[in-house]
């Protein structure tokens, strides 16, 4: 019998797509049909139905999933290379997505999304806070957590060879490397807050509305509110104060917001 859990996605995906029949194609490991590199996620889920159905749409997507029940096996798998996503349950056994975000995010800055039963407002900003990219609540579509995954990828593309740096104050962005210093060293920054700060530096004064920047950073296909860009604010406000740049992002009442250095 299915679990409950996994009776609601599958009733989500009825509504959105009309019964249409599902049909899973494996990508060919190591490249796409246009030779690219297939992106590899790592899927870390406790309950092996969502596990395995989280775990097709990807795939049918053409995306590299290994897929893991707990924290410790993800890590077990990390000693012979990293993934570019992490998807991440918050409620596993043993360590939590909580925790083990924390963990990697001492290693890696690859793209996290959290899934998780736990929709509270606090819950998500808590893993917003810890480094999450992104953060989902159960009961959801599964082509939803893929539309989201492509949006962060698109994001996250290096710019192009040759691009020149940008500097506003101490801070002194690479683009083609995606890599922000402040005074020399570098700064740790998150997908999203990479991609808001570098949409700051490069429109310095200018006053973006919160929806312009839900547009042009999560994405036309984002759904949620605009409180999710004033949680990526409050994260990049601390890593400035942080590192010691007087660089600051200014509230515009009633509008949004705007750097100023």
């Amino acid at each position: 019998m299915l679990a409950p859990v996994l009776c609601r996605f599958l009733k989500a995906e009825h509504e959105i797509n009309h019964c249409r029949p599902y049909r899973c194609r494996e990508a060919f490991p190591g490249q796409t049909a246009g030779g690219e590199r297939v992106k590899t996620i790592f899927l870390v889920e406790d309950d092996d139905q969502i596990r395995y159905l989280i775990q097709q749409y990807l795939k049918k997507d053409g995306f590299q999933v290994e897929s893991f029940s707990c924290a410790e096996e993800a890590k077990q798998r990390l000693q012979n290379g990293y993934p570019d996503m992490f998807i991440l349950d918050i409620m596993l056994p043993g360590q939590d997505g909580l925790e083990f975000c924390q963990e990697l995010r001492r290693q890696m800055d690859v793209p996290i999304i959290f899934v998780s039963a736990r929709g509270e407002e606090v819950d998500r900003i808590i893993g917003l806070e810890l480094g999450g990219d992104d953060y989902l609540a159960k009961p959801f579509s599964p082509r939803e957590l893929v539309a989201r995954v492509k949006n962060i990828f698109r994001r996250t593309l290096p710019a192009a060879r040759g691009e020149q740096a940008l500097k506003l104050g101490e801070l002194e962005f690479h683009p083609d490397e995606r890599r922000v210093l402040c005074s020399g060293n570098e700064v740790n920054l998150t997908a999203k807050e990479y991609e808001l700060l570098l949409l700051f530096v490069r429109h310095p004064r200018r006053a973006f509305s919160r929806q312009e920047l839900l547009d042009t950073i999560w994405g036309l296909d984002y759904v949620g509110d605009e409180r999710a860009v004033d949680d990526l604010v409050k994260r990049i406000r601390r890593k400035l104060r942080e590192c010691g740049s007087p660089v600051e992002i200014e509230t515009v009442w009633g509008h949004g917001y705007k750097m100023h250095g």
